[in-house]
Parts: structure tokens; sequence; C-alpha cells
């Protein structure tokens, strides 16, 4: 069987579903025939619902996130636009369509107090990015047709372990948060987002790496590279932040390691799919 896909969002994340679109790896038809894209304002909610409703996608996997914590601290209507209402709107359309919804979540819901997080637990976000996303959740749950997936530390060509990469080839001191998370390379995601779409479960389901502090990762990056692990140093706090981070915000995987069936989990293997 053949679907239709809609791929919102061209970041980390929506680049290697795309990637997998056009490998021909999976029977999905794509709805941009060029290759090339369509330019979309999610915050033009009009134009959301109209390109959902003339696609009429079987599928639609929305990455589109404002992920930047401190942005989302000082620009909170943005913030709400993005990852809230866009949400709202695709839900409505998707209604419509009767399209299957595949919404990517974070661990930042949660405060972080305890770690190891389960599908069921009570989030109790700490910064308005973790409580937009939120909202965010509470809309495509609101729809029967869809499943959330929650994730942490998604990470391809940018982001801190790509920054770690970087400065310690450049001989430079790397500063890592001591909290903990359970990071994941965009490519074992987006494969297993593409699974999920094959079970059509609906619900919650975390789908990240194996749980695992900055510092930790960091000093493992460098002895896979064989960099200079003296160069990396463990911090309380990000000089600079804005917002509030939870310090172990790490989700428990064990509900998707059961249904997957691959490794899609462990810190060496998404440390292969880190591209700098």
């Amino acid at each position: 069987m053949s679907y239709k896909l809609l791929i919102l969002g061209s970041g980390q994340l929506g680049t290697e579903l795309i990637q997998l679109a056009k490998d021909g790896a999976y029977t999905y038809h794509k709805l941009d025939p060029l290759g090339k894209g369509i330019q979309l304002d999610v915050t033009n909610f009009d134009l959301v619902e109209d390109l959902i409703i003339k696609l009429s996608p079987d599928i639609i996997i929305n990455t589109v996130a404002l992920t930047d914590v401190d942005k989302c601290e000082k620009e909170r209507n943005l913030a709400i636009k993005i990852n809230a209402e866009a949400v709202k709107h695709i839900v409505r359309a998707s209604r419509v369509s009767s399209s299957y919804l595949v919404h990517i979540s974070t661990d930042y819901v949660f405060d972080g107090r305890k770690g190891l997080y389960k599908e069921d637990d009570e989030p109790n976000p700490i910064n308005y990015y973790g409580l937009s996303k939120l909202l965010g959740e509470t809309y495509a749950l609101s729809y029967d047709d869809s499943i959330i997936i929650r994730t942490s530390g998604i990470f391809r060509h940018k982001g801190f372990l790509a920054t770690v990469v970087k400065q310690l080839k450049s001989g430079k001191q790397v500063y890592a948060y001591k909290g903990y998370y359970s990071p994941i390379s965009a490519k074992l995601l987006a494969e297993s987002i593409v699974k999920v779409i094959e079970l059509r479960k609906t619900g919650i389901i975390n789908i990240a790496g194996e749980r695992i502090s900055r510092y930790e990762i960091a000093i493992k990056i460098a002895k896979m590279l064989n960099l200079n692990i003296n160069d990396i140093h463990e911090i309380d706090k990000g000089g600079d932040w804005l917002a509030a981070r939870p310090f172990d915000s790490s989700l428990d995987i064990s509900k998707a390691k059961a249904l997957l069936g691959f490794d899609f989990y462990s810190i060496e293997n998404n440390i292969r799919y880190l591209i700098v």
C-alpha cells in the first residue's frame, strides 16, 4: 500500500524524513513532485488549513516548532502561535481530510525532577517552550487519529553535540551542563517514525536515546573521535540562559523498544549519525 505523505517542517528531523521519501526506501508518494518544497508560514493559519485540505494527505508529520528555549521565553506569543495554535489548525484540517497525524513533541513538557519519564507521567513544564509544546500536545490529543512522539535532544548537523565536535577539533574548551536527557539522531528518529506510521499507533509514545548527561556524552564523543577529553568541563548551569532547564528530562523508552524492534536508542549508534 502507498500513501500520500505531507511533512511539515524542514529542520533536522524534517530533512531526514524528506530524504527517506526521496530515497524511495518507503512506499510514500511525495506531494511535491519537483522536490522543491512549499514555503509555508505556519502562523498563517488559514493558509495552513487550506493547504492540508487541498492536498488531502493520508499522513501528516508535523515537525514544525520554535525550539529555541530562550527565544520562547522572550517571544511568548510567537511560541504559542507556532508550538500550539498552529497544531490546533493542523488538527482542524486533518479532521476534514481524514489524515493520520504524527505530532513531534519534547521531553521539556516535564520539570526534570525525576527523569526517565513514562508516557503517562504528569507533565509540568518549567519554561515557556515546554508550556507551549504541552498546549500543542493537548490540541493533537483532541484528534483520535493522531500520535504524539515525545523525543529529546534531536541532533544532526547543529546543536550541542555538533558544537562539541567543532570546539574540540578547534582546540577550544567545552562546557557541558551536567543535567540528563535522552539525545537521538534525526536519522534514527525519522526511521522510527516511519515504523510507527506503519503500525498506525495513536496516543503518546516516547522515542529517544538512552539517558545520559551532556557531560558524559561529550566525553563519549571525544573518545570515539580521539579528541582531547581534558578540554571538556562539567558545569551546573549555562551562563547566559534566560529560561530554566529541567535537570533530568530523560525519557523512558521501554514502550518504543518493544514496539519498534531495532536499535534507535544506543548512544554509540546515534553518535555515528552526527554530521559536523
